[in-house]
């Protein structure tokens, strides 16, 4: 926030949008498909084989970053070098980064694995600060350096977080601690690619399943990163409002990036392990099935909580959050609606992280397949309408196009969790309903809330502001109460961390 009085609205559009875009897609199509494939099923496994194969997201995001590089210098509309400089060298600089991220996947992989959330927590925040701390630096000091200064940041980025995996296993793998363990590994070079003797250098059948989930994660990311490609390939926005729209996308999206995907990441890999990839529910251990259906009863009764909450209270401080955090640029104009809208979407993201985790948990081979049909009309449908969308509502087109889209997924994975579990007596898409009582406090405080917003903020001074977050905070406190009146089996879960001993069992 310090820096957007740095930088122009321009600057923040290519960056944010133009230049990020081309880091994610190649970073995603190098690697998505094998991170899902590889985490799948338990973790005792030929190692050796898996870890081929993860290198092969190398020469992968080597392709990707020639091909889409040459894409982005030459196929797209270049900035005006005088309103956004080097605009060439973050091209580079920004497909360079996406492929020394990619240089540590084996790392990751085997750490997510194992279940080594401490270290996760640890490179992402290293490496996000380090990002942070040089991009303000230069921001303040050389503003005349444009895109120059994102592109030292993110290869700094990229590189901290490869090198704390690096240094990490350099210091766990031959220790008494992975001795304990039976760590699969013993040793640092058992982590560069190996040839077998008289076997294959890759297990086929992971192999194979890595293709379907590559089918699948190509039209995957164009519906995660839908809104950018259209802005990038049809030029809907200029850079100017590409960048107002981002940093509200950003700022939207902050619970969606660490709650709901950490949430997301680590319950795939748990249901992955508890139960088998193609099998029914009635071949199914029934102790594991039990155990998987109350995790996702109430891990869909978090998110739907915190979704809620979140819907519910940002739309009557949208407006307030904007103006303390980046001043009139962001307060006045789209910026508040679009944050509204934003509240919204979280509820559809909350929503879907959790069934989609489980749903790609438990798909096999010819059900993934299937699902590429429907992520393909999916993709196509929602590129149309976030063009029209866009057109009628501006930039907030984008975030109702989005909100279809997750729509349709969750319709689609509530049906797949439907039909898996009505051969048992367990009914885990009840998570979805909160008790009528909490849904009436929401409703009353959606209402004050909307109110209070009406008559004090934002532009009658500062004591006006006060009452007008007093309010919320007492709305809140009401909410959190009903919370824990209400809902006693989830807080009873939360409170005794049930869910580590879940994921400890499945392991």
């Amino acid at each position: 926030a310090s820096t957007l009085r740095y930088r122009s609205r321009e600057l923040i559009g290519v960056v944010n949008v133009r230049l990020t875009l081309l880091y994610s897609t190649v970073v995603f199509l190098a690697r998505e498909a094998f991170r899902r494939a590889c985490l799948s099923g338990s973790t005792k496994r030929n190692w050796t084989k898996t870890i081929n194969l993860l290198w092969l997201t190398v020469p992968l995001g080597v392709f990707w970053s020639i091909f889409l590089g040459l894409v982005w210098l030459h196929l797209l509309e270049v900035p005006d070098p005088s309103v956004v400089p080097h605009y060439q060298a973050g091209v580079v600089a920004f497909g360079l980064s996406a492929i020394v991220e990619l240089l540590g996947e084996p790392f990751w992989v085997l750490a997510q694995a194992h279940l080594f959330v401490r270290l996760k927590v640890i490179a992402e925040s290293l490496s996000v600060i380090s990002k942070c701390i040089l991009t303000v630096i230069l921001v303040v000091l050389y503003p005349q350096w444009g895109v120059y200064i994102f592109s030292l940041a993110q290869l700094l980025y990229t590189s901290v977080l490869v090198m704390c995996y690096v240094i990490y296993f350099v210091m766990f793998l031959g220790s008494p601690e992975a001795t304990k363990k039976s760590f699969p590994v013993a040793r640092m070079k058992a982590l560069l690619p190996n040839l077998l003797e008289d076997e294959t250098f890759v297990n086929w059948r992971e192999a194979r399943l890595t293709w379907s989930f590559f089918k699948q994660s190509f039209l995957k990311q164009i519906l995660t990163e839908g809104e950018r490609y259209v802005m990038t390939f049809l030029n809907v926005l200029n850079f100017g409002d590409q960048g107002v729209y981002d940093i509200v996308n950003n700022l939207g999206s902050l619970v969606a990036r660490f709650i709901f995907l950490p949430i997301e990441e680590s319950f795939y890999v748990f249901f992955a392990k508890v139960l088998e990839r193609g099998k029914n529910v009635k071949d199914q251990k029934q102790d594991d099935v039990a155990m998987a259906a109350n995790v996702l009863e109430l891990l869909l009764k978090l998110v739907l909580l915190i979704g809620l909450t979140i819907t519910v209270f940002g739309y009557a401080y949208s407006q307030l959050a904007l103006d303390i955090y980046g001043g009139s640029m962001l307060s006045s104009g789209t910026g508040p609606d679009l944050l509204r809208c934003y509240s919204l979407y979280v509820l559809f993201l909350a929503i879907n992280g959790v069934t989609e985790c489980f749903t790609f948990a438990l798909m096999c081979k010819e059900e993934v397949d299937r699902y590429n049909f429907v992520m393909l009309a999916l993709s196509f449908t929602f590129l149309c309408i976030s063009y029209f969308l866009t057109h009628w509502h501006g930039s907030i087109g984008f975030i109702l196009a989005n909100c279809f889209n997750m729509g349709i997924r969750i319709a689609h994975s509530i049906h797949y969790i439907y039909d898996y579990f009505k051969g048992s007596t367990y009914r885990p898409l009840t998570g979805l309903l909160p008790s009528p009582l909490l849904l009436l406090v929401y409703i009353i405080s959606g209402v004050i809330t909307g109110f209070s917003e009406v008559f004090f903020c934002c532009d009658k001074g500062w004591m006006a502001r006060l009452i007008h977050i007093s309010m919320g905070a007492l709305c809140f406190a009401a909410t959190i109460v009903t919370m824990f009146c209400t809902e006693t089996k989830l807080i009873h879960f939360v409170r005794s961390q049930f869910l580590s001993r879940y994921m400890k069992k499945g392991t």
